[in-house]
């Protein structure tokens, strides 16, 4: 039996063939919150009966289902690929690095169409019975990624999906030895893409990527779920660098609207050889909308600069992740 509490929850996710059909979970996450549910439409009969004066349970119907929620996490070295994958759209296998136990997955931004989750959470009752709630057709709707000194690598992923199926069998969890991408490991740079150079006095950074979808697809038919969501709109990346006012560089380039390449990387552990242990989100172009410097009393000028991400014309957006997972 589970410890009765939060403490015997469990989360499992495995890439879906099939839109909105199960597959049991081949990765186990540590996760730190998270909100998906159920949602469902309902219609009572408005029908005039003499002398009833509530309205009549069995006229009450059930429309359509679907499912929607977060979950927040530790970006950890392992056991990532999954949702990366299933944020950024490519088909991605890792490759083996010369003949290290080190595998490099490179996330491009590509389509979603195709990417789609089950996800199983297990919920415990206080009698330490853990129940099963398997969502399926889980898409990712945005992912957001932040770190400030002192801590760790978070993420949040918002997920859209098909429904809600109560009726399988929870999965034994298993976990990788994993460990979380930290402030400690962490760089930004910024310049030409492929020659960036480190920038100082960043105290915090967050970037945000969303993929907004056509998640209204209820046809007739369907028994009242949707089909698989399609991309409706571009892509938007924004984010924010929170800094010590050190350098002029990033306030240069606000007041120019010029473009730099942005790099932001955890180079954690070595692995083998020449191989750490890597998060990496690269944007080839990114402009600052806001951030100018301002004085506001007697400490150090802390400017925060929000920038939004584009394309260049030629170099993907992209996350690499080394680790050692041979697969997603």
């Amino acid at each position: 039996m589970a410890i009765g509490s939060g403490l015997g929850a469990q989360m499992g996710i495995s890439a879906e063939s099939t839109y909105g059909t199960f597959v049991a979970p081949t990765k186990f996450i540590e996760f730190t919150k998270e909100s998906l549910v159920l949602k469902k439409t309902t219609a009572q009969s408005a029908g005039i009966a003499a002398g009833r004066l509530l309205p009549l349970s069995s006229r009450r119907v059930l429309t359509r289902r679907e499912v929607s929620g977060s979950i927040d996490l530790e970006v950890t070295n392992k056991s990532m690929g999954l949702l990366l994958q299933a944020l950024m759209g490519t088909s991605v296998t890792p490759v083996q690095q010369v003949a290290t136990a080190a595998y490099l997955q490179t996330h491009i931004l590509a389509d979603t169409a195709g990417k789609s989750l089950t996800i199983q959470k297990g919920v415990p009752l206080t009698t330490g019975t853990v129940t099963d709630k398997s969502f399926l057709g889980c898409k990712v709707t945005s992912g957001e990624f932040s770190c400030e000194v002192g801590g760790m690598l978070t993420g949040s992923f918002e997920f859209d999906g098909k429904d809600c199926d109560e009726g399988q069998t929870l999965a034994a969890a298993s976990y990788a030895n994993m460990s979380p991408f930290h402030f400690g490991q962490m760089a930004v740079k910024a310049g030409t893409y492929a020659s960036e150079t480190a920038l100082d006095g960043i105290r915090k950074v967050s970037c945000k990527i969303e993929r907004p979808q056509e998640v209204e697809r209820f046809y007739a038919g369907q028994s009242g779920l949707k089909k698989e969501p399609i991309s409706n709109d571009q892509v938007k990346i924004t984010g924010n660098l929170e800094s010590d006012y050190v350098a002029t560089t990033l306030d240069d380039l606000h007041t120019s609207d010029a473009a730099t390449s942005l790099v932001w990387e955890f180079v954690g552990p070595l692995i083998a050889s020449t191989y750490y242990e890597t998060f990496r989100i690269v944007l080839p172009a990114i402009r600052l909308d806001e951030g100018p410097p301002v004085v506001d009393g007697f400490g150090v000028v802390k400017p925060t600069f929000n920038f939004v991400g584009l394309y260049d014309g030629t170099n993907p957006v992209k996350i690499e992740y080394m680790s050692t997972d041979t697969a997603l």
